[in-house]
């Protein structure tokens, strides 16, 4: 009997071993993956067990339930919902590995600067990997949403490009655009230079976002903010032809007339003076600085050249002498001139 029992646990020992090589040997091999690798999206509320068993059915993973044992024994069943590329060479180990650090992919979203908050809520809304909680909201619905203490949304998200899984939604990625926009104007807010006219940060932000709308050219964001203050300083309107774009919202099509300069809208800085109520755009962060630096100078009045450029000018009469000689080009996508009447 002693003899028997000897040979039995021999027999134990060495299959315990066998067993233990293969499950070594088992979680060190690649997954039967196409050379392309395999796309898996990981529901919220699903477990690892949803996702060995799909593996098994599609003959990519051999014994799920001992990766199951294993991860419960290794104390790696956490797992993160999201979408996985899983690639070639990929082995029970990684998998695991991959589940529990959440290593999803990514997805990416830009939002451009001198856009207005309807054009970033449209190109949220137009990827397939964004859930759009907002769509179909009232302004106030949306806001409401989003959770965010403004009274309006336009000018409050960081124009930059986001970095996403599979399945944020648009509240998500607006509330970190908002988050960045928030520390932006604040750090820059605390380096402005003396003698601004405007008080808050908030009206800093929508002087930026006439910055960002006046001009194509970088280099040109310190000069129009030149201008624009020290017309706000002498009490001239500030005449400038994006707040009359937005002001009209969709009954712009392309070309401003005389007529919808004298049209009165709350944003028209032809009719109104100071700021308009709100930014019209979101501005950018050469903007944002230009708005709280602006450039020394003299120049009162600028026109568009055509080019994305503008001429600057001290006089009435060298404005005028500048209008004739571009007016005459002027294009469809006309940024601005300030008009020959302070």
């Amino acid at each position: 009997m002693k003899r028997l029992l000897a040979k039995l646990t021999i027999l134990g020992v060495i299959l315990a071993g066998g067993l233990g090589a293969y499950g070594y040997h088992w979680l060190h091999s690649p997954l039967a993956l196409p050379q392309d690798g395999l796309r898996y999206e990981l529901s919220r509320g699903e477990t690892l067990g949803h996702l060995t068993s799909a593996l098994a059915t599609q003959g990519v993973l051999r014994h799920p339930r001992a990766l199951r044992l294993y991860a419960r024994l290794s104390g790696q069943t956490r797992v993160h919902a999201g979408e996985y590329h899983l690639q070639r060479g990929l082995t029970p180990l990684t998998l695991l590995a991959k589940l529990n650090a959440g290593d999803v992919v990514l997805h990416q979203v830009t939002l451009i600067e001198g856009w207005t908050y309807a054009q970033a809520l449209a190109a949220l809304h137009a990827e397939e990997t964004i859930v759009a909680e907002l769509k179909g909201l009232s302004l106030e619905q949306q806001l409401a949403r989003l959770g965010l203490e403004v009274e309006h949304p336009e000018g409050w998200f960081f124009p930059d490009t986001y970095r996403f899984p599979r399945g944020t939604t648009d509240v998500e990625i607006l509330r970190r655009a908002h988050r960045v926009m928030r520390e932006e104007l604040e750090r820059l807010w605390s380096q402005r230079v003396d003698g601004l006219p405007y008080e808050t940060p908030y009206e800093a932000l929508i002087m930026a976002s006439l910055i960002e709308r006046e001009t194509g050219a970088p280099w040109e964001r310190e000069e129009i903010a030149g201008v624009f203050v020290r017309r706000l300083k002498r009490g001239m309107r500030l005449q400038t032809d994006p707040t009359v774009i937005y002001g009209m919202g969709e009954r712009y099509e392309g070309r401003l007339t005389r007529r919808d300069l004298r049209t009165p809208t709350p944003y028209n800085t032809y009719t109104n003076a100071g700021l308009p109520p709100t930014p019209i755009a979101l501005p950018g962060r050469g903007a944002l600085a230009a708005a709280v630096n602006p450039a020394p100078g003299t120049a009162l009045y600028f026109v568009a050249k055509g080019d994305g450029t503008h001429v600057f000018s001290d006089t009435l009469d060298a404005h005028n002498k500048a209008v004739r000689e571009y007016q005459l080009q002027r294009r469809e996508d006309y940024r601005s001139s300030l008009p020959a009447t302070p």
